[in-house]
């Protein structure tokens, strides 16, 4: 009797052919896969009593290094280091995804009607988006932070602005060079209105480097969210936050306590490389004629 064998999914199986961009990009959507798993699970191994309240600090001993009670630690507040490290990424998560789809929502379609229309409307949103490209991320997300206050809305408001131009640039610059094709041209002298050429000729044209776009940028928008948690400008101090935790664990990091420091640190830089990884398989996914033959 013939064993039969075990299919994977296509994404999942890699020939001898497959670059390593392809399969950097599996262990980044792998990485990726577990902190969404841990954001969504977290609250219900709370519930379960696997982990403790990250905002409860009196019931803990102060500076505990890692032990089998406490895996990560103990923090000089009392908190309970893998608690808080677990609960960070829902946080990061959270602000991160709303502030992406935020940005893209408004640069997408600026970008299709820019491109598609051109004239005076093209050449005024592109000096605007010009205009915010040139400034510093973390500089103009601190500016906003100031205005906007604390909170996962009014972080995310504070990360996408930076971001719309990114989408803007990509979105408009392919529909510049797509709107002049033949099967456009088509649709324009059977009567198809702009809404219609927009939304079903060049919509689904002109996104394929999108994903890739936001990938990385979220992948960035979670170092600036810790950095302006690093500076107080994040989110509220009740919230768990990686950068929160990283500026609480500076005082104590000259006493030798280190791990305060290293594991919500350590969960920062995994994200971004999981999300980092993930994007530039996207990149050679989505554009496959860049692939390096092997």
């Amino acid at each position: 009797m013939t064993p039969t064998k075990v299919q994977f999914p296509q994404f999942l199986r890699f020939s001898r052919s497959a670059n390593l961009s392809m399969q950097l990009m599996a262990i980044g959507f792998i990485i990726t896969l577990c902190f969404v798993l841990i954001a969504i699970l977290a609250p219900t191994f709370q519930s379960w009593g696997w982990l403790q309240d990250p905002t409860q600090s009196l019931k803990n001993p102060i500076n505990e290094p890692p032990s089998w009670q406490h895996w990560f630690g103990t923090t000089n507040q009392g908190y309970d280091v893998f608690s808080r490290s677990l609960f960070g990424s829902q946080a990061a998560l959270q602000v991160v995804i709303l502030a992406t789809v935020l940005s893209l929502s408004i640069g997408v379609p600026l970008g299709l009607v820019s491109g598609y229309l051109a004239g005076r409307l093209d050449r005024i949103l592109l000096f605007l988006m010009d205009s915010i490209y040139t400034l510093p991320g973390l500089l103009l997300s601190v500016t906003l932070a100031f205005v906007v206050g604390k909170g996962v809305v009014n972080a995310a408001i504070a990360l996408s602005i930076s971001y719309i131009p990114q989408y803007y640039r990509v979105v408009r610059n392919h529909t510049v060079s797509v709107k002049n094709e033949l099967f456009i041209e088509a649709a324009q002298a059977m009567g198809a209105d702009t809404w219609t050429v927009l939304s079903r000729y060049l919509f689904l044209n002109v996104i394929q480097n999108v994903p890739v776009l936001f990938t990385l940028n979220a992948a960035d928008a979670i170092l600036i969210l810790g950095g302006l948690g690093f500076l107080g400008l994040g989110l509220p101090d009740e919230v768990p936050e990686w950068g929160h935790d990283l500026k609480l664990a500076l005082e104590a990091l000259p006493t030798g306590i280190w791990w305060t420091a290293l594991f919500p640190g350590l969960a920062l830089t995994l994200l971004v490389v999981g999300l980092s990884l993930l994007g530039e398989g996207l990149s050679e996914f989505f554009n496959p004629k860049s692939r390096r033959q092997e």
